[in-house]
């Protein structure tokens, strides 16, 4: 699995200076919709490997990049390309609805 961990302080050189289009779980770790969707992110992070950086959030740990991105509830998908925010999905989402966004971004596998 290639899932970054993502803080305060590794943000910008992960996410908005990637040259690869980048999908960040903004999450909790007590709250139970973002346990549920952990399991779908760590397969996308592998299927999407190499076309798609994958990262996670704890909101906890890292509550000066929340509040830059207006982080109100969790979970929150943030997709990044070209170090801007391009798309958000609010709420737990099933693995169809987030693999029709990826694609969209990164375009469809040939």
């Amino acid at each position: 699995m290639s899932l970054s961990v993502l803080s305060d302080q590794n943000f910008a050189s992960e996410v908005l200076s990637s040259s690869t289009p980048v999908m960040v779980d903004f999450f909790s770790t007590h709250c139970a919709p973002c346990k549920a969707l952990s399991p779908i992110v760590e397969r996308l992070a592998t299927d999407y490997k190499g076309r798609l950086k994958v990262a996670k959030l704890n909101i906890e740990d890292a509550p000066q990049t929340a509040t830059q991105f207006g982080i109100r509830a969790v979970p929150t998908i943030l997709f990044f390309k070209g170090g801007r925010a391009v798309d958000t999905v609010l709420g737990l989402k099933g693995e169809r609805d987030l693999r029709k966004r990826i694609d969209q971004l990164i375009g469809s596998p040939a």
